[in-house]
Protein backbone atom coordinates (compact mmCIF):
# COMPACT_ATOMS: atom_id res chain seq x y z
CA UNK A 1 0.00 0.00 0.00
CA UNK A 2 1.26 3.89 -0.98
CA UNK A 3 0.33 6.68 0.69
CA UNK A 4 1.48 10.27 -0.47
CA UNK A 5 3.18 10.19 -4.01
CA UNK A 6 3.18 12.86 -6.16
CA UNK A 7 2.37 16.38 -5.68
CA UNK A 8 1.43 17.84 -2.02
CA UNK A 9 -0.22 21.30 -3.74
CA UNK A 10 -3.06 19.07 -5.28
CA UNK A 11 -3.81 18.15 -1.82
CA UNK A 12 -4.05 21.45 -0.01
CA UNK A 13 -7.10 22.60 -1.61
CA UNK A 14 -8.95 20.15 -0.74
CA UNK A 15 -7.88 19.75 2.96
CA UNK A 16 -7.68 23.73 3.48
CA UNK A 17 -11.75 24.43 3.27
CA UNK A 18 -12.84 21.41 5.07
CA UNK A 19 -10.14 22.25 7.79
CA UNK A 20 -11.67 25.61 8.19
CA UNK A 21 -15.36 24.62 7.66
CA UNK A 22 -14.70 22.07 10.96
CA UNK A 23 -12.87 24.89 12.52
CA UNK A 24 -16.20 26.85 12.28
CA UNK A 25 -18.15 24.23 13.37
CA UNK A 26 -16.19 23.17 16.58
CA UNK A 27 -15.25 26.36 17.90
CA UNK A 28 -17.67 28.22 20.00
CA UNK A 29 -15.88 31.86 19.75
CA UNK A 30 -17.24 31.71 15.77
CA UNK A 31 -20.78 31.60 17.16
CA UNK A 32 -20.35 34.64 19.16
CA UNK A 33 -18.50 37.07 17.60
CA UNK A 34 -19.96 37.15 13.59
CA UNK A 35 -17.04 39.53 12.84
CA UNK A 36 -14.71 36.52 13.49
CA UNK A 37 -16.60 34.49 11.62
CA UNK A 38 -16.93 36.56 8.55
CA UNK A 39 -13.32 37.11 8.68
CA UNK A 40 -12.26 34.28 8.87
CA UNK A 41 -14.95 32.92 6.11
CA UNK A 42 -13.49 35.62 3.69
CA UNK A 43 -9.97 34.53 4.81
CA UNK A 44 -10.38 31.05 3.62
CA UNK A 45 -12.22 31.86 0.61
CA UNK A 46 -9.29 34.05 -0.51
CA UNK A 47 -7.07 31.55 0.53
CA UNK A 48 -8.81 28.82 -1.61
CA UNK A 49 -8.36 30.73 -4.41
CA UNK A 50 -5.06 31.07 -4.37
CA UNK A 51 -4.10 27.41 -3.57
CA UNK A 52 -6.40 26.33 -6.39
CA UNK A 53 -4.32 28.84 -8.75
CA UNK A 54 -1.06 27.68 -7.72
CA UNK A 55 -2.63 23.97 -7.49
CA UNK A 56 -3.78 24.46 -11.30
CA UNK A 57 -0.38 26.06 -12.09
CA UNK A 58 2.07 23.69 -11.01
CA UNK A 59 0.22 20.13 -9.94
CA UNK A 60 0.28 17.29 -12.47
CA UNK A 61 -0.51 14.02 -10.47
CA UNK A 62 -0.75 12.58 -6.67
CA UNK A 63 -1.34 9.23 -5.50
CA UNK A 64 -3.38 9.84 -1.88
CA UNK A 65 -4.04 6.04 -1.27
CA UNK A 66 -3.56 3.01 -3.13
CA UNK A 67 -4.05 -0.37 -2.46
CA UNK A 68 -4.29 -1.75 -5.51
CA UNK A 69 -4.35 -0.91 -9.14
CA UNK A 70 -7.63 -0.81 -8.86
CA UNK A 71 -8.61 0.80 -5.61
CA UNK A 72 -6.91 4.33 -5.70
CA UNK A 73 -7.54 7.57 -4.23
CA UNK A 74 -5.37 9.45 -7.31
CA UNK A 75 -5.63 13.87 -8.34
CA UNK A 76 -4.52 15.11 -11.45
CA UNK A 77 -4.85 17.97 -13.55
CA UNK A 78 -5.95 18.53 -17.28
CA UNK A 79 -7.72 21.17 -19.18
CA UNK A 80 -10.96 19.87 -17.87
CA UNK A 81 -9.98 19.94 -14.46
CA UNK A 82 -8.90 23.70 -14.86
CA UNK A 83 -11.92 24.72 -16.26
CA UNK A 84 -14.43 23.26 -13.25
CA UNK A 85 -12.02 24.06 -10.22
CA UNK A 86 -11.31 27.58 -11.51
CA UNK A 87 -15.98 28.24 -11.82
CA UNK A 88 -16.50 26.43 -8.39
CA UNK A 89 -13.83 28.37 -6.73
CA UNK A 90 -14.50 31.40 -8.24
CA UNK A 91 -18.66 31.26 -7.66
CA UNK A 92 -17.87 29.97 -4.53
CA UNK A 93 -15.84 33.39 -3.10
CA UNK A 94 -18.55 35.26 -4.54
CA UNK A 95 -21.59 33.64 -3.45
CA UNK A 96 -19.76 33.65 -0.19
CA UNK A 97 -19.32 37.63 0.07
CA UNK A 98 -22.83 37.97 -0.82
CA UNK A 99 -23.63 35.23 1.92
CA UNK A 100 -22.02 37.28 4.32
CA UNK A 101 -24.25 39.79 4.44
CA UNK A 102 -27.37 37.69 3.67
CA UNK A 103 -27.23 35.43 5.85
CA UNK A 104 -27.09 38.00 8.74
CA UNK A 105 -30.70 37.61 9.12
CA UNK A 106 -30.73 33.51 9.59
CA UNK A 107 -30.17 31.94 12.39
CA UNK A 108 -26.96 29.45 12.72
CA UNK A 109 -24.86 30.99 10.59
CA UNK A 110 -21.84 29.06 11.74
CA UNK A 111 -23.44 25.62 11.16
CA UNK A 112 -24.30 26.99 7.20
CA UNK A 113 -20.85 28.98 6.72
CA UNK A 114 -18.75 25.64 8.57
CA UNK A 115 -20.40 22.95 5.25
CA UNK A 116 -20.32 25.67 3.59
CA UNK A 117 -16.52 25.95 2.99
CA UNK A 118 -16.70 21.73 3.61
CA UNK A 119 -18.61 21.24 0.61
CA UNK A 120 -16.01 23.79 -1.67
CA UNK A 121 -13.33 21.24 -0.54
CA UNK A 122 -15.04 18.25 -1.41
CA UNK A 123 -15.96 19.71 -4.87
CA UNK A 124 -12.21 20.59 -5.67
CA UNK A 125 -11.02 17.29 -4.69
CA UNK A 126 -14.04 15.80 -7.29
CA UNK A 127 -12.76 18.43 -9.78
CA UNK A 128 -9.39 17.24 -9.11
CA UNK A 129 -10.13 13.78 -9.52
CA UNK A 130 -7.71 11.37 -11.76
CA UNK A 131 -10.09 8.39 -11.55
CA UNK A 132 -13.40 7.09 -11.39
CA UNK A 133 -12.77 5.86 -7.74
CA UNK A 134 -11.78 8.95 -6.67
CA UNK A 135 -14.70 11.16 -8.42
CA UNK A 136 -17.23 8.68 -6.89
CA UNK A 137 -15.86 9.12 -3.28
CA UNK A 138 -16.31 12.73 -3.66
CA UNK A 139 -19.32 12.77 -5.74
CA UNK A 140 -20.53 10.55 -2.38
CA UNK A 141 -19.38 13.01 0.09
CA UNK A 142 -20.46 15.80 -1.82
CA UNK A 143 -23.97 14.93 -1.32
CA UNK A 144 -23.55 14.31 2.39
CA UNK A 145 -21.84 17.76 3.05
CA UNK A 146 -24.12 19.81 0.61
CA UNK A 147 -27.44 17.81 2.48
CA UNK A 148 -26.97 20.08 5.54
CA UNK A 149 -27.45 23.22 3.23
CA UNK A 150 -30.86 21.93 2.31
CA UNK A 151 -31.91 21.45 5.97
CA UNK A 152 -30.66 24.75 6.55
CA UNK A 153 -33.58 25.86 7.72
CA UNK A 154 -34.83 22.86 10.24
CA UNK A 155 -38.70 22.79 9.26
CA UNK A 156 -40.79 20.53 8.41
CA UNK A 157 -40.64 21.17 4.69
CA UNK A 158 -36.43 21.73 4.94
CA UNK A 159 -36.37 17.98 6.38
CA UNK A 160 -38.86 16.50 3.56
CA UNK A 161 -36.81 18.49 0.67
CA UNK A 162 -33.85 17.17 2.67
CA UNK A 163 -34.63 13.36 2.76
CA UNK A 164 -36.07 14.51 -1.52
CA UNK A 165 -32.56 15.51 -2.44
CA UNK A 166 -30.83 12.61 -0.24
CA UNK A 167 -33.50 9.57 -1.33
CA UNK A 168 -32.33 10.65 -4.99
CA UNK A 169 -29.16 11.12 -4.74
CA UNK A 170 -28.66 7.86 -3.31
CA UNK A 171 -30.50 6.05 -5.87
CA UNK A 172 -28.34 7.86 -8.47
CA UNK A 173 -25.41 6.85 -6.98
CA UNK A 174 -26.46 3.38 -7.06
CA UNK A 175 -26.76 2.98 -10.62
CA UNK A 176 -23.38 4.38 -10.83
CA UNK A 177 -21.98 1.94 -8.73
CA UNK A 178 -23.68 -0.93 -10.66
CA UNK A 179 -21.35 0.79 -13.73
CA UNK A 180 -18.44 1.01 -12.17
CA UNK A 181 -18.46 -2.32 -10.97
CA UNK A 182 -18.64 -3.40 -14.43
CA UNK A 183 -15.98 -1.41 -15.83
CA UNK A 184 -13.82 -2.31 -13.08
CA UNK A 185 -13.89 -5.69 -14.23
CA UNK A 186 -12.84 -4.85 -17.93
CA UNK A 187 -10.10 -2.80 -17.12
CA UNK A 188 -6.58 -3.06 -15.07
CA UNK A 189 -7.76 0.66 -13.56
CA UNK A 190 -10.41 3.70 -14.19
CA UNK A 191 -7.37 6.35 -14.59
CA UNK A 192 -9.23 9.16 -16.88
CA UNK A 193 -7.21 9.14 -20.36
CA UNK A 194 -8.43 10.99 -22.82
CA UNK A 195 -10.98 9.57 -25.87
CA UNK A 196 -11.37 6.73 -22.97
CA UNK A 197 -9.33 3.45 -21.58
CA UNK A 198 -8.37 0.44 -23.93
CA UNK A 199 -9.49 -2.15 -21.73
CA UNK A 200 -12.47 -0.66 -21.55
CA UNK A 201 -13.65 0.10 -25.08
CA UNK A 202 -12.03 -3.74 -26.04
CA UNK A 203 -14.90 -4.80 -23.79
CA UNK A 204 -17.17 -3.93 -27.26
CA UNK A 205 -15.28 -6.49 -29.58
CA UNK A 206 -15.40 -9.24 -26.47
CA UNK A 207 -18.60 -10.40 -26.62
CA UNK A 208 -19.40 -8.12 -23.60
CA UNK A 209 -21.10 -5.28 -25.81
CA UNK A 210 -24.45 -5.48 -24.20
CA UNK A 211 -23.57 -5.55 -20.87
CA UNK A 212 -21.17 -2.94 -21.56
CA UNK A 213 -24.17 -0.49 -22.95
CA UNK A 214 -26.31 -1.26 -19.79
CA UNK A 215 -23.86 -0.37 -17.19
CA UNK A 216 -22.99 3.00 -19.25
CA UNK A 217 -26.48 3.57 -19.70
CA UNK A 218 -26.99 3.29 -15.66
CA UNK A 219 -23.97 5.29 -15.08
CA UNK A 220 -25.25 8.38 -17.33
CA UNK A 221 -28.80 7.90 -15.17
CA UNK A 222 -27.05 7.81 -12.08
CA UNK A 223 -24.73 10.94 -12.45
CA UNK A 224 -27.64 12.29 -14.38
CA UNK A 225 -29.60 12.69 -11.15
CA UNK A 226 -27.29 15.05 -9.78
CA UNK A 227 -27.56 17.10 -13.32
CA UNK A 228 -31.66 16.84 -12.79
CA UNK A 229 -32.02 14.94 -15.66
CA UNK A 230 -35.52 13.16 -16.25
CA UNK A 231 -36.36 10.69 -14.39
CA UNK A 232 -34.28 11.67 -11.33
CA UNK A 233 -34.68 15.33 -11.32
CA UNK A 234 -37.73 15.91 -8.75
CA UNK A 235 -35.44 17.02 -6.00
CA UNK A 236 -34.18 19.96 -7.98
CA UNK A 237 -37.65 22.07 -7.21
CA UNK A 238 -38.18 20.90 -3.88
CA UNK A 239 -34.54 21.24 -2.85
CA UNK A 240 -33.86 25.20 -4.04
CA UNK A 241 -37.13 26.99 -2.13
CA UNK A 242 -36.23 25.67 1.15
CA UNK A 243 -32.65 26.64 1.28
CA UNK A 244 -31.18 29.82 1.94
CA UNK A 245 -30.54 31.34 -1.62
CA UNK A 246 -26.70 31.43 -1.60
CA UNK A 247 -27.35 27.76 -1.01
CA UNK A 248 -29.89 27.29 -3.58
CA UNK A 249 -27.67 29.57 -5.86
CA UNK A 250 -24.83 26.87 -5.62
CA UNK A 251 -26.75 24.05 -6.00
CA UNK A 252 -28.06 25.17 -9.26
CA UNK A 253 -24.79 26.93 -10.69
CA UNK A 254 -22.21 24.67 -9.36
CA UNK A 255 -23.16 21.40 -7.94
CA UNK A 256 -25.48 20.08 -10.51
CA UNK A 257 -22.39 20.53 -12.79
CA UNK A 258 -20.91 17.65 -10.87
CA UNK A 259 -22.85 15.50 -12.71
CA UNK A 260 -21.96 16.59 -15.59
CA UNK A 261 -18.43 16.44 -14.93
CA UNK A 262 -18.95 12.82 -14.23
CA UNK A 263 -21.02 11.93 -17.16
CA UNK A 264 -17.79 13.25 -19.22
CA UNK A 265 -15.58 11.72 -17.37
CA UNK A 266 -17.49 8.44 -18.19
CA UNK A 267 -18.00 9.42 -21.42
CA UNK A 268 -14.93 10.83 -22.67
CA UNK A 269 -12.67 9.94 -20.71
CA UNK A 270 -13.30 6.28 -19.28
CA UNK A 271 -15.74 4.02 -21.68
CA UNK A 272 -14.89 6.23 -24.48
CA UNK A 273 -17.36 7.99 -27.08
CA UNK A 274 -17.24 5.20 -29.79
CA UNK A 275 -18.48 2.80 -27.79
CA UNK A 276 -21.95 4.38 -27.41
CA UNK A 277 -21.86 6.23 -30.93
CA UNK A 278 -25.01 4.98 -32.46
CA UNK A 279 -26.28 2.50 -30.04
CA UNK A 280 -29.02 3.04 -28.28
CA UNK A 281 -27.18 4.52 -25.38
CA UNK A 282 -26.98 7.26 -27.01
CA UNK A 283 -30.43 7.50 -28.69
CA UNK A 284 -31.93 7.16 -25.22
CA UNK A 285 -29.42 9.92 -23.57
CA UNK A 286 -30.52 12.49 -26.32
CA UNK A 287 -33.62 11.74 -25.83
CA UNK A 288 -33.82 11.78 -22.07
CA UNK A 289 -31.92 15.25 -22.23
CA UNK A 290 -33.95 16.94 -25.12
CA UNK A 291 -37.18 15.23 -22.83
CA UNK A 292 -35.85 17.22 -19.63
CA UNK A 293 -34.91 20.58 -21.22
CA UNK A 294 -38.81 20.91 -22.82
CA UNK A 295 -40.49 19.18 -19.39
CA UNK A 296 -38.15 21.87 -17.01
CA UNK A 297 -38.76 25.11 -19.18
CA UNK A 298 -42.78 24.21 -19.56
CA UNK A 299 -43.13 23.50 -15.48
CA UNK A 300 -40.44 26.60 -14.99
CA UNK A 301 -43.64 28.51 -17.12
CA UNK A 302 -46.46 27.05 -15.09
CA UNK A 303 -44.52 27.77 -11.55
CA UNK A 304 -45.74 30.79 -9.93
CA UNK A 305 -42.77 31.02 -7.08
CA UNK A 306 -39.99 33.16 -7.96
CA UNK A 307 -37.30 30.27 -6.52
CA UNK A 308 -39.03 27.60 -7.74
CA UNK A 309 -39.52 29.20 -11.01
CA UNK A 310 -35.55 29.26 -11.32
CA UNK A 311 -35.09 25.38 -10.03
CA UNK A 312 -36.92 24.59 -12.78
CA UNK A 313 -35.36 26.28 -15.17
CA UNK A 314 -31.97 24.96 -14.09
CA UNK A 315 -33.92 21.33 -14.73
CA UNK A 316 -33.99 22.74 -18.45
CA UNK A 317 -30.56 24.41 -18.90
CA UNK A 318 -28.63 21.62 -17.24
CA UNK A 319 -30.17 19.21 -20.06
CA UNK A 320 -28.93 21.87 -22.55
CA UNK A 321 -25.25 20.52 -21.53
CA UNK A 322 -26.10 17.07 -21.50
CA UNK A 323 -27.80 17.01 -25.18
CA UNK A 324 -24.62 18.54 -26.31
CA UNK A 325 -22.71 15.91 -25.03
CA UNK A 326 -24.76 13.13 -25.71
CA UNK A 327 -24.27 14.34 -29.96
CA UNK A 328 -20.51 13.23 -29.38
CA UNK A 329 -19.60 15.87 -32.12
CA UNK A 330 -17.09 18.51 -31.70
CA UNK A 331 -19.04 21.86 -32.12
CA UNK A 332 -21.60 20.17 -29.82
CA UNK A 333 -18.71 19.30 -26.93
CA UNK A 334 -17.65 22.96 -26.78
CA UNK A 335 -21.15 24.21 -27.06
CA UNK A 336 -21.85 22.19 -23.52
CA UNK A 337 -18.68 22.71 -22.03
CA UNK A 338 -18.88 26.77 -23.05
CA UNK A 339 -22.80 26.45 -21.26
CA UNK A 340 -21.67 24.98 -18.28
CA UNK A 341 -19.35 28.32 -17.36
CA UNK A 342 -21.67 30.61 -18.59
CA UNK A 343 -24.89 28.53 -17.11
CA UNK A 344 -23.29 28.98 -13.96
CA UNK A 345 -22.92 32.38 -14.06
CA UNK A 346 -26.29 33.51 -15.32
CA UNK A 347 -28.29 30.96 -12.63
CA UNK A 348 -25.92 32.09 -10.02
CA UNK A 349 -26.73 35.72 -10.41
CA UNK A 350 -30.37 34.57 -11.32
CA UNK A 351 -30.92 33.23 -7.66
CA UNK A 352 -28.79 36.00 -6.20
CA UNK A 353 -31.25 38.45 -7.14
CA UNK A 354 -34.11 36.04 -6.29
CA UNK A 355 -33.05 35.97 -2.92
CA UNK A 356 -32.59 39.74 -2.73
CA UNK A 357 -35.79 40.35 -3.98
CA UNK A 358 -37.71 38.15 -1.68
CA UNK A 359 -35.33 39.57 1.57
CA UNK A 360 -36.36 42.91 1.05
CA UNK A 361 -40.18 42.69 -0.04
CA UNK A 362 -41.07 39.48 1.72
CA UNK A 363 -43.14 38.04 -1.29
CA UNK A 364 -42.12 34.68 -3.28
CA UNK A 365 -44.67 34.68 -5.80
CA UNK A 366 -43.89 36.96 -9.05
CA UNK A 367 -47.27 37.84 -9.69
CA UNK A 368 -46.60 39.82 -6.28
CA UNK A 369 -43.54 41.59 -7.41
CA UNK A 370 -45.22 44.08 -9.54
CA UNK A 371 -43.33 47.48 -9.54
CA UNK A 372 -40.48 46.29 -7.83
CA UNK A 373 -38.00 48.61 -9.99
CA UNK A 374 -39.08 51.33 -8.27
CA UNK A 375 -37.49 49.84 -5.32
CA UNK A 376 -35.08 47.44 -6.55
CA UNK A 377 -33.43 49.50 -9.92
CA UNK A 378 -29.71 47.84 -9.71
CA UNK A 379 -30.97 44.50 -8.86
CA UNK A 380 -34.37 44.10 -11.25
CA UNK A 381 -31.67 45.46 -13.93
CA UNK A 382 -28.80 42.79 -13.24
CA UNK A 383 -31.99 40.36 -13.44
CA UNK A 384 -33.32 41.25 -16.84
CA UNK A 385 -29.52 41.03 -18.45
CA UNK A 386 -28.56 37.71 -17.09
CA UNK A 387 -32.28 36.86 -17.95
CA UNK A 388 -31.48 37.72 -21.37
CA UNK A 389 -28.38 36.06 -21.59
CA UNK A 390 -30.37 32.47 -20.26
CA UNK A 391 -33.02 33.17 -23.44
CA UNK A 392 -30.05 33.33 -25.54
CA UNK A 393 -30.16 36.79 -26.83
CA UNK A 394 -26.65 38.30 -28.19
CA UNK A 395 -24.40 39.47 -27.54
CA UNK A 396 -24.86 37.66 -23.78
CA UNK A 397 -23.03 34.00 -23.44
CA UNK A 398 -26.16 32.05 -23.49
CA UNK A 399 -26.33 32.65 -27.46
CA UNK A 400 -22.60 31.55 -27.74
CA UNK A 401 -23.23 28.56 -25.80
CA UNK A 402 -26.56 27.54 -27.82
CA UNK A 403 -25.46 28.09 -30.79
CA UNK A 404 -22.78 25.88 -31.10
CA UNK A 405 -25.01 23.30 -29.48
CA UNK A 406 -27.32 24.00 -32.10
CA UNK A 407 -24.46 23.72 -35.05
CA UNK A 408 -23.12 21.00 -33.39
CA UNK A 409 -26.16 19.02 -33.71
CA UNK A 410 -26.94 20.15 -37.13
CA UNK A 411 -23.83 18.78 -38.36
CA UNK A 412 -23.85 15.50 -35.55
CA UNK A 413 -25.18 13.15 -38.13
CA UNK A 414 -27.37 11.62 -35.42
CA UNK A 415 -30.45 11.10 -38.15
CA UNK A 416 -33.33 12.92 -37.00
CA UNK A 417 -32.15 14.17 -33.75
CA UNK A 418 -30.09 16.46 -35.67
CA UNK A 419 -32.85 18.92 -36.15
CA UNK A 420 -35.19 17.61 -33.40
CA UNK A 421 -32.54 19.15 -31.02
CA UNK A 422 -32.45 22.70 -32.32
CA UNK A 423 -36.33 22.71 -32.31
CA UNK A 424 -36.35 21.46 -29.16
CA UNK A 425 -33.71 24.33 -27.75
CA UNK A 426 -35.57 27.06 -29.68
CA UNK A 427 -38.72 25.86 -28.51
CA UNK A 428 -37.20 26.40 -24.50
CA UNK A 429 -35.85 29.09 -25.50
CA UNK A 430 -39.30 30.86 -25.94
CA UNK A 431 -40.77 29.45 -22.75
CA UNK A 432 -37.61 30.69 -21.07
CA UNK A 433 -38.46 34.24 -22.36
CA UNK A 434 -41.86 33.50 -20.81
CA UNK A 435 -40.70 32.44 -17.42
CA UNK A 436 -38.21 35.04 -16.69
CA UNK A 437 -39.09 38.39 -18.39
CA UNK A 438 -42.73 39.00 -17.00
CA UNK A 439 -41.28 39.69 -13.52
CA UNK A 440 -38.98 42.35 -15.74
CA UNK A 441 -41.89 43.69 -17.60
CA UNK A 442 -43.86 43.71 -14.33
CA UNK A 443 -41.40 45.57 -12.15
CA UNK A 444 -40.29 47.98 -14.46
CA UNK A 445 -44.32 48.61 -16.43
CA UNK A 446 -46.52 47.59 -13.86
CA UNK A 447 -49.49 49.24 -14.90
CA UNK A 448 -51.76 52.70 -13.91
CA UNK A 449 -52.49 50.79 -10.60
CA UNK A 450 -48.96 50.51 -9.38
CA UNK A 451 -47.58 53.21 -11.24
CA UNK A 452 -47.16 55.29 -7.92
CA UNK A 453 -45.22 52.39 -6.75
CA UNK A 454 -46.73 50.96 -4.30
CA UNK A 455 -46.90 47.55 -4.64
CA UNK A 456 -49.53 45.99 -2.63
CA UNK A 457 -52.21 47.94 -0.66
CA UNK A 458 -50.46 50.91 -0.40
CA UNK A 459 -47.31 49.73 0.97
CA UNK A 460 -43.23 50.52 0.21
CA UNK A 461 -40.34 48.73 0.36
CA UNK A 462 -38.28 50.95 3.22
CA UNK A 463 -34.83 48.87 3.24
CA UNK A 464 -32.02 49.67 0.95
CA UNK A 465 -31.76 47.72 -2.04
CA UNK A 466 -28.59 45.80 -1.47
CA UNK A 467 -25.24 45.96 0.87
CA UNK A 468 -21.95 46.30 -0.64
CA UNK A 469 -21.49 42.48 -0.09
CA UNK A 470 -24.62 41.35 -2.10
CA UNK A 471 -24.26 44.06 -4.61
CA UNK A 472 -20.23 43.23 -5.82
CA UNK A 473 -20.89 39.46 -6.51
CA UNK A 474 -24.15 40.49 -8.18
CA UNK A 475 -22.38 43.30 -10.27
CA UNK A 476 -19.33 40.59 -10.60
CA UNK A 477 -21.77 37.69 -12.31
CA UNK A 478 -23.70 40.00 -14.41
CA UNK A 479 -20.62 41.48 -16.15
CA UNK A 480 -19.48 37.90 -16.79
CA UNK A 481 -22.25 36.62 -18.45
CA UNK A 482 -22.52 39.39 -20.32
CA UNK A 483 -18.43 40.03 -21.01
CA UNK A 484 -17.94 36.21 -22.16
CA UNK A 485 -20.41 36.24 -24.93
CA UNK A 486 -18.35 39.49 -26.23
CA UNK A 487 -15.35 38.55 -26.19
CA UNK A 488 -15.55 34.41 -25.90
CA UNK A 489 -12.74 33.41 -28.10
CA UNK A 490 -10.76 32.36 -25.33
CA UNK A 491 -12.72 30.46 -23.43
CA UNK A 492 -13.79 28.36 -27.01
CA UNK A 493 -9.91 28.31 -27.92
CA UNK A 494 -9.41 26.05 -24.70
CA UNK A 495 -12.28 24.01 -25.36
CA UNK A 496 -11.52 23.27 -28.90
CA UNK A 497 -8.31 22.10 -27.74
CA UNK A 498 -10.12 19.57 -25.07
CA UNK A 499 -12.59 18.58 -28.06
CA UNK A 500 -9.76 17.58 -30.30
CA UNK A 501 -8.41 15.38 -27.62
CA UNK A 502 -11.31 13.65 -26.77
CA UNK A 503 -13.28 12.91 -30.37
Amino acid sequence: MNVMEGQLVLLLPVIVPIGAGLLILLAKAFGQNRSLLAGTVVLALAAEMVLVLVALGNGKSLAVWRMTDMLTLDFQIDSVSRIFASLTVTVWFLVGLYAISYMSHEQEEQRFFGFYLIVLGVLIGLDFSGNLITLYVFYELMTLTSLPLVLHERTREASMAGLKYLFYSVAGAFLALFGILFLAGTANNLTFVPGGMPGVQNAVFSGKEGLLLAAVFCLLIGFGAKAGMFPLHGWLPTAHPVAPAPASALMSGVITKAGVLAVIRVVYFVVGPEAIRGTWVQDGWIFLSLLTVFMGSLLAYKEPLLKKRLAYSTVSQVSYILFGLGMLQPTAFVGALSHVVFHSLIKNALFLCAGAMILHTGKTKVKDMAGLGKDMPVTLSCFTIVSLALIGIPPASGFVSKWYLATGALASGTGAWAWIGPVMLLVSALLTAGYLLPLTIQGFFPGADLADGRPEKGERVTKPELSAWMLVPVLALTAGSLLLGCFPGGILAMLKTIASAVL
